[in-house]
Parts: structure tokens; sequence; C-alpha cells
């Protein structure tokens, strides 16, 4: 049987009861027994766990290990900064670093 995750679990909640789920109501969990009973719903056909993004950690299924290689692969290329990125910080280091070798030029020059 099958977890869900969705943004607006509240929302889905209220879409599977409108198609005829029982859900939250104490209904017997025969698989998803680790389902918060708030986020189980019993079907005819079988049984569904409804999760929030923020509830992934909690589910049995799926790990956020598996999550992550989905959404954040590594080796990707357009997760390493480019030069756009990081060139307005590099101007002012490097006038930042100017500007104190020519104050203390002169600092050193009024002694």
């Amino acid at each position: 049987m099958p977890e869900q995750i969705t943004k607006y679990p509240d929302v889905t909640l209220q879409v599977l009861k409108g198609a005829g789920a029982v859900c939250g109501e104490g209904a017997p969990q025969k698989i998803l027994k680790q389902c918060p009973a708030a986020r189980f719903c019993a079907l005819p056909t079988g049984e569904i766990c409804v999760y929030g993004i923020d509830e992934i950690p909690h589910m049995t299924q799926i790990d956020a290990r598996e999550i992550a290689a989905v959404v954040a692969p590594q080796g990707r290329f357009d997760a390493v900064p480019t030069i756009s990125a990081w060139w307005p910080g590099a101007i002012i280091l490097i006038a930042g670093l100017l500007a104190g070798f020519v104050l203390g030029m002169r600092r050193r020059d009024s002694r």
C-alpha cells in the first residue's frame, strides 16, 4: 500500500474523503500500521498514508536519501556556482585589499 507525499496533505485527505475513503476516523490499519491515524485512509481497494513534506523523515517506505538522490543528484553541474554568481564578491574583496594597501602606504609615508 502506498505512502504519498504532498505539499497539501489536508487537501489531499479531503479529496480522498470526497471519493469515499475513510480518513482519520480510526479505520483499521491492516498494512500501513505505522501511519499516523490522522493521515491514514482506508479504501475498499487498499490503504493510503498521506504525508506532508515536513513529515518525510517519518515515512517507512521511502527515506530521505532516496528523495535527495532524485531532487539533488550528485554530479549535477547546475549545483556549481557560475562565474556570474561569485564575481561581485571577488571585486569587493579585491577593492578592499587595494584600499587597505593604499591607506597603509599613505600612513607609512606620513610618519
